[in-house]
């Protein structure tokens, strides 16, 4: 199998402009293709999994990754897929969130001399001279294509700023300068970045002409991957500090039955055919399959070590079996017990297992908290120091849980 049919074989790829012609580049090794990183926070999440890992892949079939960090771009803002102006970053956030974007992405991807690239738009953006940018390639956009591009489509009822709508085109130069200084030739993205990838080809042949337009393709990727990774709480990050390795195996613990199949397939480098052989799996054996895509991700993040704690941690959860050691903890403090004694109410609030005393007061009523596995009904209960001394979890949901301790 290819490395473009094992991409297919994982569901990895939606749309792209020439099957043939990406075929023979990442096939051969000669694929020099960029993903873009928006750094508009301090952390990558679950939804730039799959990105990382197809990165991953495809370096290791011997194509040249570069990961392009927007340090330029993210001073506008993307409007794809979003109902409101993003908020706007300072350069020194910016640059903050581009250092901590650099050390997670160096978990998947080898980085150094004739391998993998990283680069931040910011270089070429931030200096650019805005009349001769407009002169130069804005000349070269038709307004009334842009509007029907689906990004902008969706913007239009509630407000596009003009902001925002430059964003395709700063998109487009990064493709265009890629393709100069690098001889990137390939650029993958998600399925609202249809439009701003085909407006950097477009751009390419404008400037340089037929030869280096037909030397260059974009690659839509699946969507469902980048829709990953929200829970009640938010994000799901890769970040141990903002998810910890326990809440980030829990979270592919708890995906559900339809989906981790599909998942094991997406982000996991399990072989192929040892997937396909889990087809015919259901019942208990769909929760064996969520501990393999629970831990094999978890050590892709975090480490062997931070998987098997995870793992280990979960089956004293849900087993009554194992070490509760690395389960995520709460300290409970003098200030917190009144009388010696400390109510269910607080308890949720204080691990934020609960916006507000009258959302933890709507759990327990609605029967969706216990304590070590016996529900718990009553908003007055209520639980003394010596209560803390073994394990003590409280579980709120299905998904959500804390171990406490008293400091």
């Amino acid at each position: 199998m290819t490395i473009f049919e094992e991409l297919q074989a994982r569901g990895l790829l939606a749309q792209m402009t020439d099957e043939k012609e990406i075929r023979e580049l990442i096939d051969n090794g000669k694929a020099t293709f960029y993903i873009g990183f928006d750094p508009t926070a301090d952390s990558l999440h679950v939804g730039h999994f799959m990105a990382l890992c197809l990165m991953k892949r495809l370096q290791m079939a011997g194509n040249k990754p570069i990961a392009l960090l927007g340090g330029g771009t993210a001073m506008i803002g993307d409007p794809s897929g979003k109902t409101d102006m993003r908020k706007m970053l300072t350069r020194e956030t910016i640059n903050h969130n581009i250092e901590c974007f650099k050390k997670q992405m160096s978990r998947f991807i080898e980085f150094g001399d004739g391998k993998a690239l990283m680069v931040n738009n910011a270089d070429w953006l931030l200096d650019l001279n805005y009349v001769e940018m407009l002169r130069d390639v804005g000349a070269h956009f038709s307004v009334n294509n842009m509007l029907r591009a689906e990004c902008y489509k969706q913007r239009m009822e509630k407000g596009l700023t003009f902001l925002e709508f430059n964003y395709m085109i700063m998109q487009a130069f990064d493709f265009y300068t890629l393709y100069q200084k690098y001889g990137c030739n390939l650029e993958f993205g998600g399925d609202d970045q249809w439009s701003n990838m085909l407006a950097g080809t477009e751009l390419i042949r404008r400037k340089l002409g037929k030869d280096a337009y037909a030397m260059t393709q974009v690659l839509l990727l699946n969507s469902e991957g980048k829709k990953m990774g929200k829970t009640e709480k938010g994000a799901v990050w890769l970040d141990a500090e903002k998810t910890t390795p326990f809440e980030f195996f829990q979270y592919w613990r708890n995906i559900p039955d339809a989906d981790v199949l599909k998942c094991i397939r997406m982000l996991t480098f399990l072989p192929i055919e040892e997937i396909k052989a889990m087809d015919s799996w259901e019942g208990s054996q769909l929760n064996e399959a969520k501990e393999i895509l629970a831990w094999e991700l978890t050590n892709l993040v975090h480490g062997k070590d931070e998987a098997d704690k995870a793992k280990e941690a979960s089956h004293a959860l849900f087993s009554g079996a194992g070490n509760s050691e690395n389960m995520p903890t709460t300290i409970l403090n003098a200030e917190d017990f009144t009388d010696g004694a400390v109510d269910v109410l607080t308890l949720l609030v204080k691990a934020s297992l609960a916006s507000s005393r009258g959302d933890a007061r709507r759990n327990v009523e609605q029967g969706g908290v216990s304590v070590n596995g016996e529900k718990i009904t009553d908003i007055k209960t209520t639980f003394a120091k010596g209560d803390f001394d073994g394990d003590f979890v409280l579980k709120k949901g299905k998904k959500s849980f804390m171990k406490y301790t008293v400091g």
